[in-house]
């Protein structure tokens, strides 16, 4: 891969400072793993699915820090290939999975907050396994497939401008026609950004409706709350994947640019936010709710953030 062209001055803090930003993130998606696994009280649908997201998230920076923390102590770039596919196929890996948990966890959020009496009977602990299964099997085969399509290939070049490897980088390394690979992969990011997005902007925009209608405050201001840090981590990731996706397929966009800007949105930046949501999800609704019991507009005891007429029907 290409240099990263750290001046000899700033080696040593940028390797602390991945190193920190690195274990960081592995303390605290960790506390956020065993707090929910180890706490029963936390054994709720929301929790559950919650669970997948830091499991996500240390799949994704176990993929890019460490070895990026080594080439900036070693200044060495060098990558073997099979290690170069392997973390491009983790990579790829976690950017899928983080669009599919976070579109799963905008359906949970619109069950909660639109349909609160009827939460307990669609996310039954089967239906939780399902999901769950759901949520990786549809990441494995989509991005499994994507890399499948790389056996044939022969590889002439050996330079990657890009921070870290990936398909659109590897893809570049090959002087073959490369037409079919480049259309799924296009296919992919339409199909997972669409279909996330369609399905983001739809919940959002009838847990906004049921947050207006509704006339307790207190309640409102809860489940805005409770929503508001999953939206900004989705639209960070979308307009960051997006831009991924378009600077490869624009060859006017400086590879440099892309490595500059792909680097601050997708490390470590945006793996705090991830952890920093996860864990604002458990403290927040544990303080707000108790720990023995569901957000109200969650439960059949007393009034539904939604239309009362319409749950009792």
């Amino acid at each position: 891969m290409e240099s990263l062209d750290i001046p000899q001055t700033g080696i040593l803090p940028t390797f602390i400072m991945g190193v920190v930003a690195y274990c960081f993130i592995l303390t605290c998606n960790l506390t956020i793993l065993l707090t929910i696994a180890l706490d029963h009280k936390l054994h709720k649908p929301m929790y559950i699915l919650l669970f997948n997201l830091p499991v996500n998230d240390l799949m994704g920076a176990t993929a890019l820090f460490p070895q990026l923390i080594a080439s900036i102590h070693l200044q060495n770039r060098n990558i073997s290939f099979p290690a170069c596919v392997f973390q491009a196929l983790m990579v790829h890996l976690y950017c899928g999975g983080a669009l599919i948990i976070l579109t799963v966890m905008a359906y949970d959020r619109y069950v909660a907050i639109c349909q609160p009496l009827h939460y307990h009977t669609v996310m039954t602990p089967r239906n939780l396994r399902r999901m769950t299964v759901g949520i990786w099997l549809t990441d494995v085969v989509l991005i499994g497939v994507l890399f499948l399509m790389l056996i044939p290939f022969s590889f002439c070049q050996n330079l990657i401008a890009d921070m870290y490897c990936n398909n659109p980088s590897i893809m570049k390394l090959t002087c073959e026609i490369t037409t079919v690979n480049n259309a799924y992969g296009l296919f992919l990011s339409v199909f997972l950004q669409g279909v996330s997005t369609i399905v983001v902007i739809f919940t959002y925009i009838q847990i906004l409706k049921t947050c207006l209608l509704n006339k307790q405050a207190d309640t409102k201001s809860k489940a805005i709350r409770t929503c508001a840090t999953h939206l900004v981590v989705f639209i960070v990731f979308q307009v960051t994947t997006i831009f991924s996706v378009l600077s490869h397929r624009f060859s006017q966009v400086s590879p440099y640019l892309r490595r500059s800007v792909v680097s601050c949105l997708t490390g470590a930046p945006l793996q705090e936010t991830h952890t920093k949501s996860s864990y604002e999800a458990i403290t927040t609704r544990a303080l707000a709710w108790g720990p023995t019991s569901a957000p109200s507009f969650m439960t059949d005891r007393g009034p539904p953030l939604g239309n009362p007429h319409k749950a009792l029907i």
